[in-house]
């Protein structure tokens, strides 16, 4: 792994997806005053609010935060502290082309007035109290055009779209372009969020993807997921300047933070009841079926993006922007311990190491490692070497269940291989 970034003043991490307490089975801890305190552990300076269609989430929202720079909140009682900028994942399960689609979208608002409006307009629709990722009937499109309607300063964000179960490519329900989905609303989409299962490398594979910005984000459903995916802005920090960015990156969207696309959860095909993991060629070898029960395998990203494809993996389009591909320090840590949880050694360190290197993304990119000694084990430093070199051991996520990722395994035995990522080729061992 080369890192493109380099450290400045001018440059913040912005993480625009995640959810709230309000959601089904996140933790009770998603809540504005504790996702501040970790986002600033994290080092994200803007952070989603997740969920702002619910209506006692709106309310706390409303309550515990206040305005900072256009468009964007800040905790009443910490001003200098996380900016927030409004935003809800939305689910539309809908019939079209005479198929069943599950699409999920980010709606970003850039006040709460507008976001108001947006949840009076879907409460007539739908049930918005039951779960902070409402479900509506109608396509998808429709709900672009209604939000739009509202404010054209709203932004949506097609999510995780290579997801098998819920997205705008997945095998079971997505489509095959953005303008079979969104139809004459697609002039409205600008961005396309790549998911944990998927990287900008795999989707500069697709040249009907070249006129869309590539974002990252976490997804995450618990304080510690918060930031693991997430982007780089250059612009002024405001909601209508983050906005033209991911519209014009030229305008300040410097890049993505992302996971190992390997170590997401839909990477390769396969079938978890049965143990079953299987690249893209074996699975078409068995024509989709699991060679254990002999029932369908889920078919994952890899294959997806392969499905669609009309370029050769390792093809860089001139509109192509930097990526780093890093592991979460928790994650690190745990490796370095052989630890199997983040129990109390493992958070300890954490700790001492946030406290020494300023934050997450401090340590991963760019802290001196030397510096790190006072706080961390030769084996945790090992572990963050490793990692910016790119020499990781994986086992390819499949059917719901997250791949392992190892720092330490480097001589394992396995399947070898070399994606072209970023500045230059990562290592790695997939087992």
């Amino acid at each position: 792994m080369n890192n493109p970034f380099t450290a400045q003043e001018n440059i913040f991490f912005a993480d625009l997806h995640i959810h709230s307490k309000y959601s089904r089975a996140t933790s009770k801890r998603m809540n504005p005053l504790e996702l501040d305190r970790v986002a600033r552990q994290k080092g994200i300076k803007v952070l989603a609010t997740g969920d702002f269609t619910h209506p006692a989430y709106l309310d706390e929202l409303e309550e515990q935060l206040e305005p900072a720079e256009p468009g964007l909140y800040v905790p009443k009682e910490r001003p200098d502290g996380t900016r927030f900028m409004l935003t809800a994942e939305i689910a539309n399960i809908f019939t079209q082309g005479g198929k069943g689609r599950r699409i999920h979208t980010v709606v970003c608002a850039p006040e709460f007035e507008v976001a108001r409006e947006i949840q009076k307009a879907l409460a007539g629709m739908g049930n918005i109290e039951s779960d902070g990722r409402p479900i509506f009937g109608f396509p998808v499109k429709e709900l672009v055009r209604l939000v739009m309607d509202i404010s054209p300063r709203c932004f949506v964000i097609p999510a995780h779209i290579w997801t098998p179960w819920f997205s705008l490519f997945g095998a079971k329900s997505g489509f095959d372009s953005v303008e079979e989905c969104f139809e004459e609303q697609s002039e409205h989409i600008y961005a396309l969020e790549t998911g944990l299962s998927s990287d900008p490398q795999m989707n500069w594979r697709l040249s009907a993807l070249d006129r869309f910005v590539l974002v990252s984000n976490s997804d995450a459903h618990s304080p510690a997921k918060v930031g693991r995916e997430c982007n780089l802005f250059s612009c002024q920090l405001s909601y209508d300047a983050m906005i033209e960015a991911m519209k014009e990156p030229a305008k300040g969207f410097a890049g993505t933070v992302e996971f190992f696309p390997e170590e997401g959860k839909y990477h390769y095909d396969g079938h978890r009841a049965c143990g079953v993991c299987l690249p893209p060629a074996e699975t078409r070898r068995l024509n989709g079926i699991c060679p254990v029960c002999g029932g369908r395998l889920t078919i994952g990203v890899l294959h997806r993006v392969e499905d669609l494809a009309d370029r050769e993996e390792g093809f860089v389009p001139p509109s192509a922007l930097p990526n780093v591909h890093l592991v979460p320090l928790i994650e690190i840590i745990m490796e370095a311990l052989g630890s199997k949880s983040a129990g109390k050694k493992v958070m300890q360190t954490y700790d001492a190491m946030i406290e020494m290197g300023g934050n997450e993304m401090e340590i991963l990119l760019w802290k001196d490692l030397d510096d790190l000694a006072q706080v961390a084990s030769d084996e945790i430093l090992l572990c963050l070497e490793r990692m910016r070199a790119g020499k990781i051991s994986i086992r390819p996520g499949h059917d719901g269940l997250y791949g392992e990722i190892h720092l330490l395994g480097g001589d394992r035995t396995g399947l070898d291989k070399s994606p072209k990522r970023g500045g230059g080729a990562t290592q790695l061992n997939l087992f």
